[in-house]
């Protein structure tokens, strides 16, 4: 199983909206992507190590899929609509990063 990371930056005067991320893009998402996606979560950084520390990342989202193959052919039909959306939710261009997930409870 791998996990597919997007991580959105906490850059000074970046916007997000978390609203929209969560009850409108997340839904279109997986509505798209379907059965590829074992399973996924939203996270949104509330602070950074200390807790006067701004959060390394504004927002992070993880699915879970069997290979980086069948996240690829879930997305790539749909890429162009889901990236025109992120305007609708942010500035901040994602960090995007695949992971081999050796443990989890």
């Amino acid at each position: 199983m791998i996990k597919v990371s997007i991580l959105y930056p906490n850059n000074v005067g970046s916007r997000f909206d978390a609203d929209y991320y969560v009850d409108t893009h997340m839904p279109m998402t997986l509505a798209k992507l379907g059965d590829a996606i074992k399973g996924v979560s939203v996270e949104m950084g509330k602070s950074g190590e200390m807790p006067d520390q701004a959060p390394a990342y504004i927002a992070m989202c993880h699915f879970i899929c069997e290979t980086p193959e069948a996240f690829y052919t879930a997305f790539m039909p749909h890429m162009d609509a889901l990236q025109n959306d992120m305007p609708n939710y942010t500035d901040v261009e994602p960090v995007i990063q695949f992971s081999e997930i050796v443990l989890s409870r």
